[in-house]
């Protein structure tokens, strides 16, 4: 009986608890002073993040933002690579099945189908040469980046001109005389 007294009081107090929470919070809603504060509070909030991204846009660092949109993207031409390289390789298995009966065909007796075999032979050393040039495309590394694209680093002096050099190296040579 004291358990159900107990489970009962507890019951009744988190009832009576929630609903003094409920009121409390309708409450300070309603109120204009915290209501007014809240909006100015988020307002501020999103004029420090557009100063952060503008900040950071002078800076040339990229944002979360564009961070996350490289990562997707990233994704999407990996999985396109694969879809490509799952392709070659069905090109390849199918021009070595061609290739092996183009070379039991060329051993037949049958007059003119050597020409055409040697016609055809020509035609897959081709194609295998174009395979194996895309092939060598996909796996090429990354592209350079182009010299105005490279980050500087901050604490190293910016390069001096080829006329600052020429005129830096005149001073230190000694007139003749």
């Amino acid at each position: 009986m004291a358990d159900e007294d107990g489970g009962g009081l507890r019951d009744r107090l988190s009832r009576q608890s929630e609903e003094a929470l409920g009121k409390l919070a309708s409450e300070l809603l309603e109120n204009p002073l915290v209501n007014s504060a809240i909006t100015r509070a988020f307002s501020a909030r999103e004029k420090a993040v557009s100063a952060q991204e503008a900040a950071m846009g002078a800076l040339n660092l990229p944002s979360a933002a564009d961070i996350d949109r490289l990562t997707r993207r990233l994704r999407t031409v990996g999985t396109r690579l694969e879809g490509i390289e799952e392709s070659l390789d069905r090109l390849q298995d199918g021009v070595d099945k061609l290739s092996v009966k183009l070379e039991a065909a060329g051993r037949s007796s049958e007059p003119g189908i050597s020409e055409r075999v040697a016609a055809i032979e020509g035609q897959l050393s081709k194609l295998v040469n174009e395979v194996g040039h895309v092939s060598d495309a996909i796996e090429a590394g990354p592209v350079p980046v182009h010299r105005e694209q490279e980050r500087l680093a901050v604490d190293e002096a910016p390069p001096k001109p080829a006329a600052a050099k020429k005129k830096a190296a005149a001073k230190k040579k000694p007139a003749a005389g």
